[in-house]
């Protein structure tokens, strides 16, 4: 249960942050506690941080860290596939993964950003959620140290993240490596149409979305 009460949390906590964000944050704290320290402690942190911030310089911060900084991207294929049409057909298969389980994303959300793969592994189902977090345990990884050198204090919750993921492995310390020298390719042709092809039969509904941690 640990892990996914730590994901469920650090779920929240990667959104943009809103006024109901401000409103829970004694609730996430309580629940961080509880948590074995390795888990909680980070969460635990970033929460008493951001709670001290008004919330116009936290949405700031949130904005030039994630959208503004590419190696800072909750995305996870912008890191794997980059600006290819590849990127199209990784948003599928996370699709198609959701699907299986009777979830379907609303027209806003990208089936890959982290936020929505850790709600996904914590509140539906643990076990596949577990799978496509170890499949993209690299690109996770480079995200913290992004967020460590830029001393944003989100690097607190990617610590949580991490402290949950499955046990590194060799091929996954050396993808990890190969991407923070690469980086994510580079191709534009095709990607716009590509994730509209994904994403159009999903748009009529909105049964899964980012509404909290408790259902």
């Amino acid at each position: 249960m640990s892990k996914e009460l730590v994901r469920a949390i650090a779920a929240q906590c990667l959104v943009y942050p809103e006024q109901e964000f401000i409103d829970r944050n004694s609730e996430y704290l309580d629940m961080a506690q509880v948590l074995v320290p390795k888990l909680g402690v980070p969460l635990t942190t970033f929460l008493n941080n951001a709670v001290q911030i008004p919330l116009n310089e936290l949405q700031q911060h949130y904005v030039e860290i994630f959208d503004m900084r590419r190696k800072c991207s909750l995305f996870l294929t912008s890191w794997t596939h980059g600006d290819t049409r590849n990127r199209g057909m990784a948003l599928v298969y996370f699709i198609e993964i959701y699907k299986r389980y009777g979830l379907v994303l609303s027209a806003k959300e990208l089936p890959d950003h982290l936020s929505v793969v850790l709600e996904f592994a914590a509140l539906e189902n643990p076990v596949e959620g577990d799978l496509l977090l170890g499949e993209h345990q690299a690109p996770i990884l480079l995200i913290r140290d992004a967020l460590l050198k830029s001393g944003s204090i989100y690097s607190a919750v990617l610590d949580a993240v991490v402290a949950s993921l499955p046990e590194m492995t060799a091929e996954i310390e050396a993808r990890a490596k190969a991407l923070a020298i690469t980086g994510p390719p580079k191709e534009f042709v095709g990607l716009s149409g590509a994730v509209a092809v994904a994403l159009e039969p999903f748009s009529a509904r909105e049964d899964f979305s980012l509404g909290g941690v408790s259902r």
